[in-house]
């Protein structure tokens, strides 16, 4: 009885002379090379590896919050298999999952945030300034109108549905909804909900792009100097401790300005000492 001869899965390193005794003239010199390397000194540092299950916990919250494994890998700049490995149990795996990863790789899946649905609710608001309804936007976008309606802010939204936003909104922010046809009712009760709400426009958000998708941006859009003002010194006596004349030397103003803006803006005043 003839026992088969294990064929190594590959020929792209040493492992096929060591676990399988490969002969291949390729693979026995680059077997040998390594040897005089080492031998020499000139071995090449191994690669650093470290604990997957931090970047393992990170992908499943990102799940938890809706995204999907190709959203993250395609946010973390990664391929959709890497990510797939850390959650996934693949037979080809030992122990299933992933169990190390480089701390580039960790790195890159760590610093990716959930991708809240605010920069598409922010793009679609700015282009109703330019008279696009909400359903001429989505239908550019490749989108039904009602998935747009249905947007919530706070929520997570996929990569790909951002992205078809993003795309429709930098082909529709230089131009008017009345330039392309759309019925001058739509276009005129569009601008209305934008001016009545004080949504950003597109020309508040070219300087801010870096923002435009951050939930923790509050946009100062539409606000007298009366208003910011009053939001300003809240901010700085509610969080920094400062009292009212010490919040307006901060803003150059006198403390009668804070007062009168605070008087103006009553939203801005409770719970905040004199």
């Amino acid at each position: 009885m003839t026992t088969a001869v294990r064929q190594p899965p590959h020929h792209r390193n040493t492992v096929c002379i060591k676990l399988y005794g490969c002969q291949l003239p390729d693979c026995r010199a680059r077997y040998n090379e390594r040897r005089r390397a080492i031998a020499a000194g000139q071995q090449q540092p191994a690669r650093i590896l470290i604990d997957a299950t931090e970047t393992r916990e990170h992908i499943q919250t990102l799940q938890d919050l809706g995204m999907s494994l190709s959203g993250i890998a395609r946010l973390a700049g990664v391929r959709h298999p890497t990510i797939c490995a850390f959650v996934n149990p693949r037979p080809t795996m030992r122990r299933g999952r992933r169990q190390q990863t480089t701390p580039q790789t960790a790195a890159r899946i760590l610093a990716v945030r959930p991708l809240t649905v605010i920069g598409a609710i922010r793009r679609m608001r700015a282009l109703a300034h330019l008279g696009w309804p909400t359903s001429h936007v989505a239908r550019h976008a490749g989108i039904s109108p009602r998935r747009a309606w249905e947007l919530r802010p706070n929520s997570v939204i996929s990569v790909g549905l951002a992205e078809k936003i993003a795309v429709a909104y930098e082909e529709l922010r230089t131009t008017t909804a009345d330039e392309h046809g759309v019925d001058a009712w739509k276009t005129a009760l569009s601008r209305k909900r934008a001016k009545t709400n004080r949504w950003p426009d597109p020309a508040y958000w070219a300087d801010r792009m870096d923002a435009i998708d951050d939930p923790d941006f509050e946009p100062m859009y539409g606000l007298t100097r009366r208003e910011i003002i009053a939001h300003d010194a809240h901010e700085l006596i509610r969080f920094s401790g400062l009292s009212r004349a010490a919040a307006a030397e901060r803003l150059g103003v006198s403390k009668a300005y804070v007062e009168h803006a605070f008087r103006d803006h009553p939203q801005y005043a409770v719970e905040v000492a004199a």
